[in-house]
Parts: structure tokens; sequence; C-alpha cells
């Protein structure tokens, strides 16, 4: 499991709540919009959320994200999860754990840490 499939049904509830959505043009955002809420976009990503609920809705993302964490690292522990990332970042190909590195700095291990998983697994990845 992955902390995107963790967090986004934590998401999906925010946005709820907050009115907050994604749209990708002109025609997607007049679809979803009220009348009378002013919006902001948010980090450039295509969210947009009611200019009023726009610090709630980043401070909420960011709880969400430390609480997917914690549930990544009980559910799956370290090792799995770089594991996951490894794959998931083709490492084992590239010879190369930089984008594991990168992709896990939210998360409490350390570039030793992928460092060892890596080396314990490359042997056995067959190319």
């Amino acid at each position: 499991m992955s902390l995107s499939t963790i967090t986004e049904p934590m998401q999906t509830a925010l946005f709820e709540r907050l009115g907050a959505f994604f749209a990708f043009g002109k025609e997607q955002f007049n679809q979803k919009r009220k009348e009378g809420v002013e919006y902001v976009l948010i980090k450039g990503m295509g969210l947009i959320c009611p200019k009023e609920h726009a610090e709630e809705l980043g401070k909420g993302l960011a709880d969400i994200t430390k609480q997917g964490i914690a549930l990544d690292l009980e559910q799956n522990g370290k090792d799995k999860i770089i594991e996951r990332e490894l794959w998931n970042y083709e490492c084992f190909y590239q010879c190369d754990i930089s984008d594991c590195v990168d992709a896990l700095t939210s998360y409490p291990i350390t570039r030793e840490e992928i460092q060892t998983v890596f080396d314990r697994i490359f042997p056995t990845v067959d190319m």
C-alpha cells in the first residue's frame, strides 16, 4: 500500500468539507464553482479552493501527509517502504538511489538505510 493509497480518502474528505476541487481549465472550473465564492489556485496543481478555506486546506493536507506517513510506517515498516520506492523509481535498473532518496525526504528514513536495502536486494534483481 502506497502513501497516496493511504492519504487519498482523507484528502477527498477534506476537499469535500472545504469545497475544494480539481479543475484543469475554465470549463471544469465553471462547472464546479459556486456563485459568489472567491477561489484561489493551490500550488499550481489544478487544486482550487474557496479563498476563506485556503489556509485550513494547506494545514489539513500537511496533517494528512504526516498521518499517512505514520500509518505507512506502522503498516509496512521502513524496509518495505524503501523497497517499494526503489522499484517505483526503477533504481535497480539505473543503479542509482537518488530518486528514492528524494521521494522519501518526508519520512524518517536516511540515505544510508536506503543504500542498505538497495545493496541487499540488488544482487537478486534479474535484468
